[in-house]
């Protein structure tokens, strides 16, 4: 099953054909479509409530509900989506951006996000302080960094995600 175009929660009852919400909520997660879900259940208990919540759900609602509770949980479920959604091109427009950093100026912003000094980072990659300074500015320039601060910023976003991004080898920088 693939994402949506636009927002979107799925509604879900726990007691499907031929397998439970647990299921598909499993196979969803595994999927990795990432669409919050709501549980709805003539049957439910607390700790069916508990483990569809601890699994991801965002509601779990018993029937014979209220038709505004759904429809508060669905206003939360599309606004969730949105928000990941939002944050998942943010990173794609940061991944891209740093896909165009050469190896060398991804070694010289590993070390300047560590702390280091250009004439430190110099000694470490045997080039002039000059040379460090040109692929530092073009770091800043190619990742639309506007300060130092900027750039730690944006290496932690990419560092959280990890995915998209190759890290030098022994780079300072911890996950």
């Amino acid at each position: 099953m693939g994402r949506p175009v636009g927002p979107a929660c799925l509604v879900l009852d726990m007691r499907l054909p031929g397998k439970s919400g647990f299921d598909l909520q499993r196979e969803l997660a595994a999927s990795g479509t990432g669409l919050p879900i709501i549980f709805i259940t003539a049957h439910g208990d607390i700790p069916m409530s508990v483990r569809a919540l601890k699994n991801g759900a965002i509601e779990f609602i018993t029937k014979q509900f209220r038709d505004e509770d759904l429809l508060a949980a669905i206003r939360v479920g599309l606004e969730r989506d949105r928000n990941q959604r939002q944050r998942e091109n943010e990173l794609a427009v940061l991944r891209a951006r740093f896909n165009t950093l050469s190896q060398r100026e991804r070694e010289v912003m590993a070390l300047v996000v560590a702390g280091r000094l250009n004439k430190q980072i110099a000694g470490h990659l045997g080039i002039s302080e000059i040379t460090v300074k040109v692929h530092r500015g073009s770091v800043m320039r190619k990742m639309r960094a506007a300060s130092l601060t900027d750039l730690v910023l944006i290496s932690r976003e990419l560092d959280s995600t990890s995915e998209g991004t190759s890290r030098p080898p022994n780079s300072p920088i911890r996950r």
